[in-house]
């Protein structure tokens, strides 16, 4: 996700606050993980020295596991090998890795060794692979030589190495860190190209000392957490495995979903934790209530990212097994967590919940001003005026901030380290973010704007309906009119004139879809998240 500073905005001003300031007294603070100029890799090394014999990584494809101490042992050969092929300081090297032991071990060696990690799909067609690699400037490339791919064969300037798969007993010393480039991170392009995210190990640790600072503590070492979201995205790798090796605890390892198989894991693993996107939580809730209860009841901890989830998915969950699932906002500039419900302790259906200990976030116009939301859940001076609300652009700040587009490091923090994100938000009146939609994908319709979710869940409603998408198409007489594309459920018999009608009786007439097209599915990126771009032509 990326920002969009000159985005327009829905009508009415910002949310006041009433009170102090709390944006002023919430600072980012230190990081204790690692110091402030930790290395990522001390990560591991630290989970190894606390517990050498505890279970680290499970993969379900093959069942092969690695302890703390074994993937230390790894990670240091991986980092003597690549410093052996003439990785120098800064040097980037590219992971092409399923969601795998091996993509773990790539990811903190090139660490260790003082390299930039730059993740990347493993199953990018070769025109983006090399449109990435040449961007980034990667002159090393782990987990995709020339003779597994069918295309013909990387770059000559780049140098492909397999991961290592065994230990050394020599102890490899980290190399750089603190405000280091650690991870260059690639957008999914959702609004225009890919641009490269540079994360530190600064803002990488930032984020998880602010993660570990929610009460009572989401994580800890006993805890198992399924991950079957791609590693390559700062989900899985920021929310997922960074902060399980952060508490030492098990992740097992999942190289793509299945509802069926992942059931199998949690059940065989004693999984206690999923990290998750809407897509998996909808197929979670469609299966019979005493299968999915069976086959989590393990689980003690849902997350989920990425996109909003469905009330009827979140319902049917907690139905079938007891547990509500919590839900956050973040994005690739953030590594990657701003908000999450997890810091109220309860979830609420429709909310991103309020920002990490840390963490500033307000609300502004398009010329950054604005006011700060409160960061305290317990402090009752945290109220805002019921009347007078309205949208926002959502601008953050914080330790865990980017340090910038790769190469130059443009269109980062602003002067005083606040962020534009490009999301469009409101906060209910207990002070929680609630989503409206991208900035980019907002439609003007003779000059009044419409959220595309807000039509989107209208449609959704309707039992027929299995996907929609709302995007805006030029028109000559409104400037925008609205489309609807609408996946129908299996075996359900949908009509155009069903989805206007229920648009109809539900919104305003300059909201309802001008037309309405059917698909069979609809695109979205590796973790879930709706292309609208490719919906507009």
């Amino acid at each position: 996700m990326t920002g969009d500073p000159g985005a327009r905005l829905g009508p009415g001003p910002c949310r006041r606050r009433k009170g102090r300031n709390v944006a002023a007294e919430h600072t980012s603070g230190s990081v204790s993980i690692g110091g402030a100029g930790g290395n990522v890799a001390g990560l591991v090394s630290g989970a190894a020295e606390r517990r050498p014999n505890a279970v680290a990584l499970i993969e379900t494809t093959g069942g092969a596991t690695l302890t703390w101490a074994e993937l230390d042992a790894r990670v240091s050969a991986q980092a003597e090998a690549l410093a052996a092929a003439g990785l120098s300081a800064g040097d980037r090297v590219a992971l092409r890795l399923p969601t795998s032991i091996d993509f773990v071990t790539a990811l903190f060696g090139v660490l260790r060794a003082g390299g930039v990690a730059v993740p990347l799909p493993p199953q990018a067609p070769a025109a983006e692979l090399r449109t990435l690699l040449d961007h980034s400037g990667a002159r090393l490339i782990l987990g995709s030589a020339p003779e597994q791919r069918p295309d013909g064969g990387l770059p000559e300037t780049v140098t492909a190495l397999a991961p290592v798969t065994e230990g050394t007993a020599r102890a490899y010393g980290q190399r750089g860190g603190g405000e280091d480039v650690a991870v260059i991170s690639y957008t999914s392009g959702t609004t225009g190209p890919p641009r490269g995210v540079m994360l530190t190990h600064r803002a990488l640790l930032a984020n998880i000392e602010q993660f570990q600072r929610i009460e009572p503590p989401a994580l800890e070492q006993f805890d198992r957490m399924l991950i079957a979201i791609p590693l390559f995205h700062v989900y899985g790798l920021g929310a997922g495995l960074l902060q399980m090796a952060a508490v030492a605890g098990t992740v097992v390892l999942a190289e793509r979903f299945d509802v069926a198989r992942a059931l199998a894991d949690c059940a065989e693993h004693r999984v206690t934790a999923i990290v998750g996107v809407p897509a998996m939580y909808a197929e979670f809730a469609a299966l019979p209530p005493d299968e999915l209860g069976g086959g989590l009841s393990t689980v003690r901890r849902l997350t989920s990212g990425a996109a909003p989830l469905h009330p009827k998915v979140l319902a049917g969950i907690r139905a079938a097994t007891g547990l509500g699932v919590f839900e956050g906002y973040g994005l690739t500039e953030s590594a990657p967590i701003v908000t999450s419900t997890l810091v109220t302790g309860y979830p609420k259906p429709g909310s991103v919940g309020r920002p990490l200990p840390g963490v500033e976030l307000r609300l502004v116009e398009p010329d950054g001003s604005g006011e700060p939301v409160p960061l305290d859940p317990t402090d009752l001076d945290d109220t805002f005026e019921e009347d007078g609300g309205g949208t926002g652009l959502v601008a953050v700040r914080g330790a865990n901030l980017f340090s910038g587009y790769w190469p130059d490091g443009r269109y980062g923090p602003d002067e005083q380290g606040w962020f534009r994100t490009g999301d469009v938000g409101y906060l209910d009146t207990d002070g929680d973010l609630h989503l409206v939609d991208r900035a980019n994908d907002l439609i003007i319709v003779n000059g009044f704007n419409v959220y595309p979710h807000e039509v989107e869940d209208v449609i959704t409603e309707l039992t027929e309906v299995a996907e929609a998408a709302v995007v805006g198409v030029r028109d000559e007489v409104a400037g925008e009119a609205v489309k609807a594309v609408v996946v129908p459920a299996t075996g359900a018999s949908l009509s155009e004139q069903q989805i206007v009608e229920a648009c109809e009786s539900r919104l305003a007439r300059y909201k309802v879809p001008r037309t309405v097209e059917f698909a069979k599915e609809l695109p979205h990126s590796a973790t879930g998240k709706l292309r609208r771009m490719r919906l507009r032509g």
